[in-house]
């Protein structure tokens, strides 16, 4: 693996991590609804939300959340998550 390679794919692997860190933040938003942020956990949860809605914002208007009675299943998240680790192992091999 290249620098140039390992450099992209580290990259990539810390985008993914704030993926992950806005999935615990969702998660417990809907089973401690009462919850909300303070302090500097509040600027974490800003600076995740803000770098992390862009990509999903696109893929929600081409791809819209899937009803299944009376919920919704968001494949936009699934999707970024996927292209995330298939983008990690192509910088890999570069």
């Amino acid at each position: 693996m290249g620098a140039v390679g390992e450099i992209l794919a580290t990259i990539l692997w810390l985008y993914w991590l704030v993926f992950i860190g806005r999935l615990i933040f969702d998660f417990v938003q809907v089973f401690a609804r009462s919850w909300r942020p303070s302090g500097i956990l509040l600027l974490i949860a800003e600076a995740i939300y803000t770098v992390t809605d862009p990509p999903l914002r696109l893929l929600r208007r081409v791809i819209p959340p899937l009803r299944i009675g009376g919920m919704q299943f968001d494949l936009a998240f699934l999707i970024v998550l996927i292209g995330l680790q298939i983008l990690i192992s192509v910088a890999m091999n570069l």
